[in-house]
């Protein structure tokens, strides 16, 4: 099946696609339990990675098809050698309206000036514990600290907001943090979102037990602060709620338990080239080889409208019959 000639990127159930996420690079100082084993995963060469003109031109293309939302991701993007310089070239594309970034937070303190210099406009830290020991425990890194200088960092400069903080969520762990994530929503302006944990991680070890719900995260927190659920804006991953009283915000982002796929506007990009129309995606679209055959930008154009086209109804996690996909979040792209 080949997609209808129209200006604007639609798939074949109906959705308009506006949001996509660019890695640049499969590479990563953190060794998230749930993301990748502790030796770490063999790392794309060099010349299989897309430069940044390579980045800028796709983006440009997709810019042209209707993409208006860009979050650049990894990997841990900011071990991008020049990663700002890559920042500034995708923000002086007319047509993007939000210009983001995704990261652990580590190199975020001495990044943070640059990037705002760039022109992003909003930042999700990943922060999966406010305790030290036990921040060591999943990312297998003493960072913490250094993680929380990167956050104050961003956050001192006022045109990057809102700042996210994102928690993965998981059974027997998570519990213990959720009290100290609501404290720092509450005293803070940063909107604190836990995201279930997915069958994404290199060992293969995810299961349905170890999903720590949304909802289950919501009913610890409301045992001392009631929320209040603001309307869900369209596409958008979050369900966000205000404290009862005001003081703060908490986001929950559930794709195991409360699937969002039905008004799903995003794309992926990984760090070589391919196209993921869905996180979950088992199959993928080369853009990198005609991009360096010379293919002109209509050439690309058409590839990424046939992918679309077909871009999966639903993820299918938790159903029967069930394949995750080959590659563990690190090297798809967050």
């Amino acid at each position: 099946m080949v997609a209808p000639s129209t200006e604007s990127l639609r798939d074949a159930h109906g959705r308009a696609i506006s949001d996509l996420r660019v890695s640049v690079t499969d590479r990563c100082n953190f060794r998230c339990q749930y993301c990748m084993p502790a030796e770490g995963l063999p790392w794309l060469e060099r010349a299989e990675i897309l430069s940044f003109e390579e980045i800028e031109r796709l983006v440009s293309v997709f810019v042209g098809l209707g993409i208006e939302d860009v979050r650049l991701t990894g990997g841990e993007p900011l071990v991008r050698r020049d990663f700002p310089a890559l920042v500034a070239r995708l923000a002086a594309i007319e047509g993007i309206a939000d210009l983001s970034v995704t990261t652990n937070g580590y190199l975020l303190e001495r990044d943070a000036e640059a990037l705002v210099a760039a022109g992003i406009d909003r930042v999700n830290v990943s922060i999966d514990s406010l305790a030290r020991d036990r921040f060591f425990e999943i990312t297998r890194r003493d960072a913490l600290p250094q993680v929380l200088r990167g956050l104050e960092a961003i956050a001192a400069h006022e045109s990057v907001r809102p700042i996210k903080v994102n928690a993965v969520a998981m059974r027997d762990f998570t519990e213990r943090e959720v009290s100290a994530f609501a404290e720092l929503a509450r005293t803070s302006d940063y909107q604190v979102r836990f995201i279930e944990f997915m069958p994404l991680d290199a060992d293969r070890a995810w299961s349905q037990g170890a999903v720590l719900t949304g909802a289950e995260v919501r009913a610890l927190i409301e045992r001392e602060h009631p929320l209040r659920e603001r309307e869900r804006e369209p596409s958008a991953t979050a369900r966000v709620f205000d404290f009862a009283d005001g003081r703060g915000q908490i986001g929950f982002i559930n794709p195991v338990s409360e699937p969002f796929c039905a008004d799903c506007n995003r794309l992926r990009l990984t760090a070589e080239g391919k196209l993921r129309t869905c996180l979950f995606s088992v199959h993928e679209t080369d853009l990198r080889e005609p991009l360096r055959d010379g293919a002109g930008d209509d050439e690309i154009a058409a590839v990424i409208r046939d992918a679309v086209w077909r871009k999966e109804l639903k993820h299918h996690v938790g159903e029967p019959g069930f394949r995750p996909p080959p590659r563990s979040m690190s090297a798809i792209g967050g």
